[in-house]
């Protein structure tokens, strides 16, 4: 049966949708690793008002599923019940589903109703609170890389590019190649048709430079929107390869000799009341915000690099020889830098965070980005002077791995107020279980390499 609220449902989904019925509704939310997880139920049972709970300890757990004991949290094991609230601005299609089926993205409540303080799109809120008390509003815009990749059933064995149209392997260092492109044209039409049913705002498509990776971009807009839009596209290009015969991974270094994939991210401020973009003065030149966000931002991001480089493998990225930067230094087009100052007119500056990878939580990434960036402005943190030509060639400055990372997370107390102490804890816990985790593994270079030749 249908009902009142259908009816203001987004332009993309009733366009999609046309004249069936919606069969199945999902009610979903991003765990700590960026996921969907959450209740899937026939049409009937879903309204706006409905009411449904979920597990606190679903964010207790690793990528690899374990539960982890956390001291901070007292009677974690009760496992106590957060509630849903269905964000309707986030309706959209699932287009790979066989019946018509909606989607919608859900805040975390505790009972009383207050915001769940370790729900990673809650944290992004948080950060945007601070901005809009002081009549700020932030812009992002992230930019997508990512690789298609053979399916890998063997987690044993090396992962592999794509056969393309030609029957052959994709091929490196093609960046910005339309042939490249049409090699995977069956993947990359079916992306531009889920985005579309889903309301998706992509704005180009590139060959990257490395074996089957691809870079999409989105739009600028509202950092918790831009999030939101990251989250529904990362499983909608997962289901498109998947629906063409490969894989699309979000690995930040799926490859050992190819590059890794980043999510850069385009920040600017703009004046709440006047849409004035803060970085810029009324004769174009910039100004003293601007330069305190990039002073924030050299000052704080190698404090929050677990979120935006959270696995052992994200580190794999800023070895030598590939085009991560591994500094947070700053400079007008400058693309071996950490910050990078697009070339734009004034009313569109804005600052290029280029050390975040695409295995990132996005809601957690441009929250710690922009935390760092507010730091910056509230304390008038001055940068270091820009600097001209390749930069790469310097000693790096972010931590190599992910123990030192967590280390200089912790320390930090002025990032954890911003983004909260309790998500800070929580995260801190998962993550260095991760990597114990992690170091019980043995590898198949150990076994190749080792096990008779010591």
């Amino acid at each position: 049966m249908t009902t009142d609220w259908t009816q203001s449902l987004p332009e993309a989904f009733r366009a999609y949708q046309g004249e069936s019925r919606i069969e199945e509704v999902e009610c979903i939310i991003p765990d700590l690793t960026g996921m969907s997880r959450g209740k899937s139920m026939p049409f009937y049972k879903f309204s706006p008002d409905s009411t449904f709970f979920l597990p606190i300890s679903l964010f207790y757990q690793t990528i690899t599923g374990e539960y982890v004991d956390i001291a901070e949290i007292p009677n974690q094991w009760t496992e106590i019940d957060i509630r849903l609230k269905p964000d309707m601005a986030t309706a959209s299609a699932v287009p790979w589903a066989d019946d018509v089926t909606l989607q919608v993205i859900n805040d975390l409540e505790m009972r009383d109703g207050t915001p769940l303080a370790i729900a990673p799109r809650n944290v992004l809120k948080r950060v945007l609170a601070l901005y809009r008390a002081r009549g700020w509003e932030p812009v992002v815009a992230p930019e997508l890389e990512f690789y298609l990749t053979k399916p890998n059933v063997d987690p044993n064995e090396p992962i592999e590019p794509p056969v393309g149209r030609t029957g052959r392997k994709g091929a490196g260092r093609q960046a910005y190649s339309m042939v490249a492109v049409d090699e995977y044209g069956p993947v990359i039409d079916t992306i531009y048709d889920f985005a579309e049913a889903q309301g998706l705002e992509l704005d180009t498509l590139i060959q990257e430079g490395g074996a089957g990776q691809i870079e999409i971009n989105l739009l600028h807009g509202d950092p918790l929107t831009l999030a939101d839009q990251v989250f529904y596209c990362k499983r909608a290009i997962r289901e498109a390869a998947l629906k063409n015969g490969t894989f699309a991974t979000f690995m930040a270094k799926p490859m050992r000799d190819e590059p890794g994939s980043a999510m850069h991210i385009h920040q600017s401020v703009v004046d709440a009341n006047t849409g004035r973009n803060i970085f810029s003065n009324a004769d174009g030149s910039p100004t003293e915000a601007f330069f305190h966000f990039i002073g924030g931002s050299q000052k704080y991001l190698m404090h929050v690099m677990p979120l935006l480089a959270p696995y052992v493998n994200s580190y794999r990225r800023f070895t030598a020889g590939q085009s991560a930067p591994t500094n947070l230094e700053w400079g007008a087009d400058n693309r071996t830098t950490g910050l990078r100052i697009p070339t734009s007119g004034p009313e569109a500056r804005r600052v290029e965070n280029r050390v975040i990878g695409i295995d990132c939580n996005p809601y957690l990434a441009i929250a710690a980005s922009l935390a760092c960036g507010y730091l910056g402005m509230e304390q008038a943190v001055a940068p270091r002077p820009e600097v001209s030509g390749e930069v790469y060639a310097g000693e790096a400055e972010l931590p190599d791995n992910l123990g030192d990372a967590l280390d200089l997370f912790e320390e930090e107390a002025a990032v954890k107020e911003v983004l909260g102490r309790e998500f800070c804890a929580l995260f801190d816990a998962i993550k260095r279980a991760e990597l114990e985790e992690f170091k019980r593994e043995i590898s198949p270079w150990e076994r190749e390499h080792l096990l008779l030749n010591v």
